[in-house]
């Protein structure tokens, strides 16, 4: 290996950082509903069809690009994740200055959220290459962008729509959008091949922990570990959006908090979701990935069980915001459990294909939500439906342990020394 070649992995991480930063601002989409709904003349539920339709093409690009972000690499991947949300952001000021709605989904939607998916699943697979000895700080620092996104560019986004209007305001924050995540894309590659960090050298002890395999996508697909933490994803994501999504109203309900103070808990969630994200990943590196999951797991059975029945302000406050770490961190850790469970062969692909949860996710877990809350009327029997699913959900990621200590037995599976 030409060491003289390789780039500094902490210099990639900032691009990774650079380039989730970037496309994380869709977290504050609720900052232009109404500046854009008044604009077009709808409901803000009508404006909030865009983002809906961003999130599933997340997961739907994700799913079915993993494969191409894989053949062509991160620099390309991650271009084509500028220039598709650049344009996205760009097209939706086009379609608010023409006053077409229907040309806002296609732009902010569809073309913005192939974007999305592109920019979430090109560096983070990259990542875990670069650091076969810390995966879970790694991919933690990038998944905190995305998660930190909203408090940084929230304001910047009411500031322009005050400042420049609406129309111009997407001008700009294309432009930016673009040129954080084109000059991002410009410096990530893939690490050198048989790359191990610097300290790992024969001889002095420090070992990584060998992956499981490092299989393809479609041999990931045939096996049951897959299968168990898509659905794992897939609880954890459900009932996380539920909860946020009804966080506000809830406050309301048992703390009696007016509801300008329960949307300053809310911009609280963004930050508790941005730590948990690396919080949750880097304490991943010791506990094992899936004893992280299964701490989740528990925890959250009793959390929504017992949150309904919380009225003191602090406990219920510790309660939610604790939830809200682990819902960031089901995402943070993901890429590092993958690689664990799967090698780095194909990990992008098989990310994007995991990333699909998310889409479906987001619109089982408020479904859900509303429709039990509506039917009962009882925000207890509604949280005690999901504390339920994690039921189910611990259940799995213990099955799941147990296929990952019989595997390391079956193949003598140790500690791999640079």
């Amino acid at each position: 290996m030409n060491t003289q070649k390789t780039k500094n992995r902490w210099l990639i991480a900032a691009s990774a950082v650079g380039i989730h930063i970037s496309i994380g601002s869709v977290y504050a989409y609720s900052v232009m509903t109404n500046p854009v709904k008044d604009v077009f003349g709808v409901e803000g539920s009508d404006i909030k069809w865009a983002f809906k339709i961003a999130i599933l093409l997340l997961g739907l690009s994700a799913a079915f690009l993993g494969k191409w972000v894989e053949k062509v690499g991160p620099k390309v991947s991650g271009t084509t994740s500028g220039i598709f949300y650049g344009i996205g952001i760009l097209g939706s000021g086009l379609a608010v200055q023409m006053e077409s709605i229907i040309l806002f989904y296609i732009c902010y939607g569809i073309i913005g959220g192939i974007g999305l998916g592109l920019g979430y699943i090109t560096p983070v697979s990259t990542l875990v290459k670069w650091f076969p000895d810390r995966r879970g700080l790694a991919t933690g620092m990038a998944i905190m962008g995305f998660g930190f996104a909203a408090l940084i560019f929230g304001p910047i986004m009411q500031s322009l729509f005050d400042s420049v209007g609406v129309s111009n305001a997407f001008y700009i924050l294309g432009i930016v959008y673009m040129i954080l995540i084109l000059s991002s894309a410009s410096y990530i590659e893939r690490p050198p091949e048989g790359y191990l960090p610097e300290g790992y050298k024969p001889g002095e002890g420090k070992t990584i922990k060998a992956d499981m395999a490092n299989i393809n996508a479609d041999a990931a697909l045939k096996t049951p570990r897959f299968y168990y933490i898509w659905f794992m994803m897939f609880i954890n994501i459900s009932c996380g959006i539920a909860i946020i999504s009804a966080a506000s109203p809830m406050m309301q309900e048992k703390l009696n908090y007016s509801p300008m103070e329960a949307a300053a808990i809310v911009g609280l969630i963004g930050v508790f979701n941005g730590l948990g994200r690396i919080l949750w990943s880097t304490l991943s590196d010791y506990l094992g990935r899936a004893n992280t999951y299964i701490v989740f797991f528990a925890f959250q059975i009793a959390a929504f069980y017992f949150l309904p029945k919380m009225t003191m302000e602090l406990s219920f406050l510790f309660v939610l915001f604790t939830v809200i770490t682990m819902y960031g961190g089901g995402f943070s850790t993901l890429p590092a459990f993958l690689g664990d469970l799967f090698g780095t062969k194909q990990l992008g692909a098989i990310h994007g294909m995991v990333l699909a949860a998310w889409g479906i996710a987001g619109v089982v877990g408020p479904t859900i939500y509303d429709t039990v809350k509506n039917t009962t009327g009882s925000l207890d029997t509604t949280l005690k439906v999901f504390a339920g699913l994690f039921v189910l959900a611990l259940i799995v990621s213990i099955l799941m342990k147990l296929t990952i200590e019989k595997a390391y037995k079956s193949k003598n599976l140790k500690l791999k020394t640079a």
